[in-house]
């Protein structure tokens, strides 16, 4: 009866990881079918040898955005991933960003991933790099790699302002190189992980538009940056309800 047992459960545990598998989409990335682009342009392009989408706010967004902190990050334009709606799960990438030339000394190469889109396209969760900031001599620059917001109602400057560094933090990171993310969600918790670590880079354990929210997935330059995505993976399945 034992082994019976022990059979059934291996069945079972077998089915449950196939499913998971079957939900899971991959987005190579390296042309825009499926894709929608919002004040957004987008190419197939390589960086440092890789093919990727080399993506930038379109000529009329660059040139009607203020440099206003609001407009200084990202949420202005995104590549939205077409037909698929996300709550809890892993969303994995690859990307990379750097000012574009003859960007303001201000300029960071925002590049992030944006998750639970709402309809409107203006309400959303996001976590970003400021890729010059990773390895700037200012350690207080260094503090604000990497970013947690969410559009419209606490874009960073509002956190930053009331409740110091709970959503920032430093990663080691590089202008215009590939840099791993990986962002696991569940109801109001997310954990940000770069290069593949073990451990978060940043938690987010009250993420603002609440625990049951669900919506669209993008890609999410800056203004006066140069982004790449590639190799974007998107798993739906809840996570282990032990962590």
């Amino acid at each position: 009866m034992l082994c019976n047992s022990n059979f059934y459960l291996a069945a079972a545990l077998m089915l449950l990881s196939a499913n998971a598998l079957a939900q899971t989409k991959r987005y190579p990335l390296q042309s825009t079918k499926g894709l929608r682009l919002v004040n957004a342009s987008a190419e197939p392009a390589a960086l440092n040898g890789k093919k990727g989408l080399r993506v930038t706010l379109s000529p009329e967004a660059e040139s009607s955005a203020s440099q206003t902190a609001a407009q200084r990050v990202t949420g202005e334009a995104f590549v939205v991933i077409e037909g698929f709606e996300f709550g809890d799960g892993v969303i994995e990438a690859e990307i990379a960003g750097a000012p574009s030339p003859g960007a303001p000394p201000a300029s960071r190469g925002f590049v992030g991933i944006a998750f639970r889109i709402q309809s409107d396209l203006r309400t959303l969760e996001s976590f970003y790099l400021r890729p010059t900031n990773g390895r700037a001599d200012d350690q207080e620059r260094r503090n604000h790699t990497v970013q947690y917001a969410s559009s419209p109602d606490w874009p960073f400057f509002r956190t930053r302002k009331e409740t110091p560094s709970k959503y920032e933090a430093y990663v080691d990171a590089q202008p215009s190189v590939w840099t791993k993310v990986r962002i696991e969600v569940r109801g109001s918790h997310a954990r940000l992980y770069v290069h593949g670590q073990e451990q978060p880079t940043l938690i987010v354990n009250d993420l603002k538009l609440g625990a049951h929210a669900k919506g669209a997935i993008a890609l999410s330059p800056g203004p006066n940056s140069i982004t790449y995505f590639r190799n974007l993976t998107v798993a739906p399945a809840p996570l282990d309800k032990t962590r």
